[in-house]
């Protein structure tokens, strides 16, 4: 409007940044404080010093959004840390809310039933039921299972059957209803006593460790190991196939003398499946 020049245009390139161009009919009407930057063939290219302030905003935009965006994080975490107590106290509040009314809507729509806890040395199980795999079952219904495990007169089950038969689900299945009971959950069972275990051993599965150098056979040894020097009385081991990870002779041999040791250790004893 200042100028009258209707065909007034403004572009941009990487070499004179923004810039007023003007046509060669239209030279006369350029006010004095144009700055001339660039002759063309069809006319000339001008730049105000209102042009280049209104340039360095633009150009330099993402710097000072990259600035004002860290002073607003700074900002966000100096207020959230100052109230870091309150917000880690509701959020174990919702923390504890959500595992207990999900637990409580697992027990309730799959039939769970309330296990005792009992500090006497038996594990008894009614129509236990794996608490996965059944849920995964589409066309069939799960098959449930009893067990029962005695310091006293049932400290070892050796499991055996066919392949597929579901012996590892079944060796899943109690280490999971016991560690849902001792965590104060309802179980997948009709009735289920649990005496308490201060810990849950697991061996199952075939795996090597490249990393520490370790083979599939090694990785099993170490892990049988470890079962075979922390356990306790009051512990529950899960073995799975030990020995698997050598030959069928070796495998028999290491098994049965792991077996033996847990049954006869004066100080072992733990309930084994």
């Amino acid at each position: 409007e200042r100028t009258g020049i209707k065909s007034l245009k403004v572009g941009y390139n990487k070499v004179f940044g923004y810039y007023i161009e003007v046509s060669k009919t239209n030279l006369g009407q350029v006010p004095q404080d144009y700055i001339r930057k660039q002759t063309l063939v069809g006319g000339e290219r001008f730049f105000t010093p209102e042009l280049k302030e209104y340039e360095s905003l633009i150009l330099n935009a993402q710097e000072r959004m990259t600035e004002l965006e860290s002073t607003l994080f700074r900002q966000v975490c100096f207020q959230v840390g100052t109230a870091s107590e309150q917000i880690l106290a509701v959020a174990n509040a919702i923390a504890n809310v959500d595992a207990f009314s999900s637990l409580a809507e697992v027990a309730v729509r799959y039939s769970y039933v309330r296990p005792k806890l009992t500090t006497d040395n038996e594990i008894i199980i009614s129509e236990g039921r794996h608490p996965v795999v059944e849920r995964s079952l589409v066309d069939a219904s799960f098959v449930p299972n009893d067990i029962y495990l005695s310091n006293d007169d049932a400290q070892l089950i050796i499991l055996t059957g066919p392949n597929m038969s579901g012996k590892s689900t079944y060796l899943r299945q109690v280490a999971l209803i016991v560690l849902l009971a001792q965590i104060g959950s309802f179980v997948p069972a009709t009735s289920a006593t649990i005496g308490l275990v201060d810990r849950i051993f697991t061996r199952i599965g075939a795996r090597e460790d490249i990393t520490a150098g370790q083979s599939t056979f090694m990785v099993e040894m170490v892990e049988t190991a470890n079962i075979l020097n922390n356990a306790t009385p009051r512990s529950l081991i899960i073995l799975d196939e030990i020995g698997r990870g050598t030959s069928t002779y070796d495998g028999l041999s290491i098994a049965h003398a792991v077996a033996e040791y847990i049954h006869n250790h004066p100080k072992l004893g733990a309930k084994t499946v």
